[in-house]
């Protein structure tokens, strides 16, 4: 009879916890179709793009020479401040000679911080109704697919630099014609050139193709064209499978959690830990050794010939680490810590759980309502989130991870509840 009331409430548990993911869900589903449903320009827009303007030019050796004019108004200088300095989303990091055109341009770089951008800095701070209008000019590489559809001809794709939180009034792409063959999609011609034009919403991207013979320009075969990320709708599907399979691993773990704790109740035995915290000192190259690109944050190997970035790594202990390196040396938790006196060396922490066998009192066994250890188990995982801001195209502030919908709602409390 005992072994039918224990089985009934699991299953009761197991109910509560099905009934509290799938609500979750169609909570989460129905907050993305909301945001995503209207068109009409918020209130609380800080900015808008008046005018963006690419005009591209084929070199000899396969290269882009590609020039960038864009008007930006700011809207609102208010809730975040004026407008000081932007991000530009360009095609990938084979690039060289960016420059600056423009007087309103104090100072223009590359960026590889959470993809490939130019960061400009104004030369002044731009308030709400003002416009400023700028200019930039950059040589691109690794731009083309040869032998892409058809043998014998060679195709560039180019997608501009998006604004997940910009709307674009117009934008204008202007490739010249010639020697090409085809492109896509139609277009009009004008003095030379393909001219696409188009007003952006919101995340809005647009994909032009241009087709060559393969031997209209010097182009190299082992240079293979850098897509961008897929259309906005192959972005919501991979949401939705990462939300998908978070709620099941979510679902496993808090099953397997409850099994465990029976489990342990009935083999009389409890649990401790003991925490090994490893470190492991590593240096890494500036950039590839292999191609020569530079070193995103946080990767170890190259995305474009898949060398290592790394120079050495080794074991070290925490005395080990200079003095100097106060804050290192605190650290005790996973992650990989950046040396203050090098930008190239890092230390690595990984912290190691050794479970530690208990044997639990002859209390505890005969007692059935005392439980030891108390308190709830629960797992975290690390969710990786698509960042609207500035890892998609461009904008004017930094990457950030945040709760997009503004639910409040934490797994973690799901399973608390379940449970």
């Amino acid at each position: 009879m005992s072994g039918l009331r224990i089985k009934g409430k699991l299953l009761r548990r197991v109910v509560m916890l099905a009934a509290g993911v799938f609500a979750a869900a169609a909570f989460i589903a129905l907050a993305c179709v909301m945001a995503g449903g209207g068109k009409a320009k918020a209130a609380d827009d800080l900015d808008e793009i008046l005018e963006y303007e690419i005009t591209v030019d084929v070199n000899e050796d396969g290269t882009l020479d590609m020039h960038y004019h864009i008007a930006w108004k700011v809207l609102d200088s208010t809730s975040e401040g004026p407008l000081t300095w932007v991000k530009i989303g360009i095609p990938n990091a084979h690039c060289a000679n960016i420059r600056k055109m423009s007087s309103t341009i104090r100072s223009i770089a590359y960026s590889g911080d959470g993809g490939s951008y130019v960061r400009i800095d104004l030369d002044r701070n731009y308030r709400k109704g003002e416009v400023v209008e700028f200019d930039f000019a950059l040589r691109q590489d690794y731009m083309y697919e040869m032998n892409h559809l058809t043998e014998g001809e060679t195709v560039y794709e180019f997608t501009p630099g998006w604004f997940d939180e910009i709307e674009v009034d117009s934008l204008i792409i202007r490739w010249n014609a010639d020697r090409a063959t085809s492109w896509s999609p139609a277009c009009r011609q004008s003095d030379g050139y393909l001219v696409w034009r188009s007003a952006l919403s919101k995340g809005e991207k647009v994909t032009i193709s241009v087709t060559y013979p393969n031997d209209a320009y010097s182009f190299d075969a082992s240079k293979t064209i850098v897509k961008s990320a897929g259309d906005n709708e192959w972005k919501y599907v991979l949401i939705g499978l990462a939300l998908l399979f978070l709620f099941l691993f979510l679902f496993v773990v808090i099953i397997g959690t409850i099994c465990v704790k029976a489990y342990r109740r009935n083999a009389n035995f409890s649990t401790t830990s003991e925490k090994k915290i490893v470190r492991t000192k590593v240096e890494f190259f500036s950039s590839c050794p292999g191609c020569g690109a530079p070193r995103p944050e946080g990767k170890d190997n190259c995305e474009y010939c898949g060398s290592s970035f790394i120079k050495n790594e080794e074991r070290i202990e925490e005395k080990d680490i200079p003095e100097e390196e106060r804050e290192v040396r605190s650290k005790t938790t996973d992650g990989l810590y950046r040396y203050s006196s090098s930008p190239d060396t890092y230390i690595r922490v990984h912290v190691i759980h050794t479970p530690r066998p208990r044997p639990v009192s002859s209390f505890s066994r005969s007692s059935g309502s005392h439980r030891s250890g108390g308190g709830c188990a629960h797992s975290s995982c690390a969710c990786a989130c698509a960042c609207a801001c500035a890892c998609a195209g461009g904008g004017r502030a930094g990457c950030s991870t945040k709760d997009f919908y503004r639910t409040g709602l934490k797994l973690r409390d799901i399973g608390k509840k379940c449970l």
